[in-house]
């Protein structure tokens, strides 16, 4: 079996709010849209927002939600002061397996910063080349 297009569905409580923190604070491109439901582009994935869940005013523990939605970046540091000017509360973590910064969505699903250098190169995919017709 051969999965042409992974994706994520989050469902939320807060759905504008979280179509908003999302599209306009993490930059993510908006490939579709409609009433209740966007999607948005993840780079070779989408993260699909529908309304329909359950919020928290603080991060989700792991018992109501055992996901977290990392974004690998070229620097944590820097990309965690670009969203703490936005208004988003980021802890830096370093750990003895590298930096993560730490923060929630507006309903408290927990998101992290990675540095995308650190072992997952492998993982990165490269489109292939097209070739030229005459």
């Amino acid at each position: 079996m051969r999965f042409e297009l992974p994706g994520i569905i989050l469902f939320t409580e807060r759905f504008d709010a979280c179509v908003a923190f999302y599209r306009d604070l993490l930059a993510l491109p908006e490939a579709f849209a409609k009433p209740g439901l966007v999607t948005l582009d993840l780079g070779g994935a989408y993260l699909m927002i529908e309304s329909g869940g359950v919020g928290r005013q603080w991060p989700k523990p792991i018992d109501e939600n055992p996901i977290i939605l990392r974004f690998n970046v070229e620097d944590v540091d820097v990309a965690a002061g670009v969203l703490r000017r936005k208004g988003v509360d980021v802890e830096v973590l370093r750990l003895d397996w590298g930096v993560v910064g730490c923060f929630s969505d507006p309903d408290g699903n927990r998101c992290e910063l990675k540095d995308h250098s650190a072992g997952f190169q492998v993982l990165s995919r490269q489109l292939p080349k097209h070739r030229e017709t005459a």
